[in-house]
């Protein structure tokens, strides 16, 4: 079962969201009543909500790139650590997420800010389960898990 701890430091979010720790509390309910692989398992992570100024500095400071972006992951476990710790333990923290609000605000095509905002946590997520995108082929396979747990969310 995923858990999800929430932050929030950025008080605008409640303006698109009225309670964005409940709202994520929600949808990880339906992710884990869809997604049985792990199940049996406590697997933890959390999701900041900030805005320009702090994903901006923690890229700056973790990434070496001084620039805001729409979400940062931070996994604890390579993909293949990770595997291995799913074996043997019953308790997983699988890191941290970042999501900016005004990435999803000032988008130029947005329909609605709750969709976005799910497209970008469950992006980092499945940065956090070890995929990533350098390559097109890993690209296409992370789209294509990203869609699958899209598709759990309500």
């Amino acid at each position: 079962m995923i858990t999800i701890n929430i932050i929030s430091n950025n008080k605008s979010w409640h303006k698109y969201i009225k309670n964005p720790e409940t709202y994520i509390q929600q949808q990880a309910y339906h992710l884990n009543k869809n997604f049985k692989l792990y199940k049996k398992k406590d697997i933890f992570c959390t999701i900041l909500l900030s805005g320009d100024h702090e994903i901006k500095r923690l890229n700056k400071k973790f990434r070496k790139k001084n620039k805001s972006t729409d979400v940062l992951s931070f996994p604890f476990y390579k993909k293949i650590e990770l595997k291995k710790m799913l074996k043997k333990n019953k308790q997983i923290y699988l890191g941290d997420i970042i999501v900016n609000f005004n990435k999803i605000r000032n988008k130029k095509k947005l329909v609605n800010f709750k969709i976005e905002f799910n497209k970008l946590w469950i992006h980092g997520l499945i940065h956090l389960f070890g995929y990533d995108h350098k390559k097109d082929k890993d690209f296409y396979r992370m789209i294509k898990v990203e869609k699958k747990f899209l598709s759990f969310l309500k």
